[in-house]
């Protein structure tokens, strides 16, 4: 398991979850793995499981703060000489506030969400240009291509929903294209996954008991989603081997999304 071998990578929200199932899965591909996240104990802890397995490094990133992003940019150089790999796993879901549909509450989602990518991708796609070569893997989520809300429970119309999350990763969708245009002349791709309801304790904050597993026997593909599962998609987008792969999505959700 050798296919990013002397690969640097950065991936934000690593402390965790899918965030922590990538930053393995690329330590055992050989890469060295800068795990970035806001959350500073548990990135450190989970810094040191991933170096087991590889080169790695933690470093306290806010992917909404643009001084942040660059630092992070910026370590992941000075520690390991190339910046390679950029994975935007990092967003407001464990901590989502689905009640709150506040103007001010939306600008927050999208500040971490939406526009954390771009600042990340800002802060990455420099030096990916010097070398001639890079590979961008943003997160977006099922979650985009949702069109539908439950009605209110009397049926009326009380004002109209912001769908905080939704509408951010739906822009990431966008956001991936359009950066993908921008770059690929460089040798830099830009690619999206977009799991569906993945088993995770964000999502076991977020979801009803029971509901991850209604949902995992609705799918065409009957089963609840694994972090691990997705690790495989981000490796291929990561190398050489997608050299020509730029501006796609890739939903993985056993079916339940077919955009």
């Amino acid at each position: 398991m050798s296919r990013l071998a002397g690969k640097t990578a950065i991936i934000t929200g690593a402390a965790s979850g899918i965030g922590l199932a990538y930053a393995e899965r690329f330590a055992r591909e050989g890469a060295r793995v800068v795990l970035a996240d806001v959350n500073e104990a548990a990135g450190k802890a989970a810094a040191e499981r991933v170096a087991a397995l590889g080169e790695s490094r933690f470093v306290h990133t806010d992917v909404a703060d643009p001084a942040s992003a660059e630092a992070c940019a910026s370590a992941a150089l000075e520690s390991f000489g190339s910046l390679d790999i950029l994975i935007n796993n990092a967003a407001l879901y464990g901590d989502w506030d689905m009640r709150d549909q506040s103007y001010e509450y939306l600008q927050r989602v999208f500040e971490v969400n939406q526009h954390g990518v771009w600042l990340m991708m800002r802060a990455a796609a420099p030096q990916m240009v010097r070398q001639r070569s890079g590979r961008i893997i943003n997160q977006a989520s099922g979650a985009a291509f949702n069109y539908a809300s439950a009605p209110s429970p009397d049926g009326e119309f009380h004002g109209l929903g912001s769908f905080s999350y939704s509408q951010t990763k739906f822009g990431v969708v966008g956001l991936t294209k359009f950066s993908a245009a921008q770059l690929g002349r460089f040798g830099v791709t830009v690619n999206c996954i977009a799991p569906g309801v993945v088993d995770t304790e964000a999502t076991r904050k977020t979801v009803p008991a029971g509901m991850l597993e209604q949902l995992g026997r609705e799918q065409p593909v009957p089963g609840v989603i694994q972090p691990g599962d997705l690790t495989g998609a981000a490796v291929y987008f990561a190398s050489d081997e997608a050299r020509y792969v730029t501006g796609q999505v890739l939903v993985i959700s056993g079916g339940r999304h077919m955009p």
